[in-house]
């Protein structure tokens, strides 16, 4: 495994993680207060389609991202 490679399924990971985390608190199903708010934060409550959507969207470009590192094939000169 290349370096390439290694970078490219670790962000893919992360990504895919942070859209999970997204889809199930935008669907609800989780409720997570915010963490670091430097302004006047409230938690979302309930459903939010928007949260949804982006959930969705952000965890399946994770797993492209992570397809891709995976199906990389090592170079020469890396």
């Amino acid at each position: 495994m290349n370096t390439k490679t290694t970078v490219l399924t670790i962000l893919g990971a992360i990504v895919a993680l942070l859209g999970m985390l997204w889809l199930v608190q935008g669907l609800g199903i989780i409720q997570i207060g915010p963490i670091l708010c430097v302004a006047d934060c409230e938690p979302i409550t309930g459903r939010s389609m928007q949260w949804t959507v982006i959930g969705a969207i952000a965890l399946f470009v994770g797993i492209v991202i992570v397809r891709a590192g995976m199906r990389r094939s090592p170079e020469k000169g890396d």
